[in-house]
């Protein structure tokens, strides 16, 4: 059984955070992307996905990471992924970012599904925060 982690999205955004997270982990064989590029069809999509689980097992499971939920590379993977009988040992989590992606990769293999899915939502939400940016207006007195 191997667990593999996929991130889809629009555009370049899931090769782009999959290269990103790949320079903080490494470059991991069962650590895979694939994106619904422009001027692409949904169909077209649904085919590189569908290539790109092709040899998963029955015994596999799969962290799906999605832009958004509700768009045609979340709607398409999915699709896939009950059409091979993996969508009942999948963790399916949309907004994906930075931290949760880099977590995802680190903890699956260390820990079940619930309690990574627990773990990497947690990450994800930290990794969102507001930097707070402060002027001493005292300091603007002088010139």
């Amino acid at each position: 059984m191997a667990k593999y982690l996929i991130m889809v999205s629009h555009g370049d955004f899931a090769p782009g955070l999959h290269s990103a997270v790949k320079m903080m982990t490494g470059d991991r064989p069962d650590v895979l992307s694939t994106s619904l590029k422009d001027g692409m069809g949904a169909d077209e999509f649904q085919e590189n996905f569908r290539n790109l689980v092709k040899d998963f097992t029955e015994e596999d499971e799969v962290i799906l990471l999605a832009d958004i939920q509700g768009g045609s590379p979340f709607t398409k993977a999915n699709e896939v992924l009950g059409e091979t009988g993996l969508i009942s040992r999948s963790l399916i989590i949309t907004g994906m970012n930075m931290p949760l992606a880099v977590t995802a990769v680190l903890m699956k293999d260390n820990m079940d599904l619930p309690m990574l899915k627990e773990v990497i939502l947690s990450e994800g939400h930290t990794g969102l925060s507001c930097f707070e940016v402060t002027v001493d207006d005292e300091d603007d007195d002088d010139l």
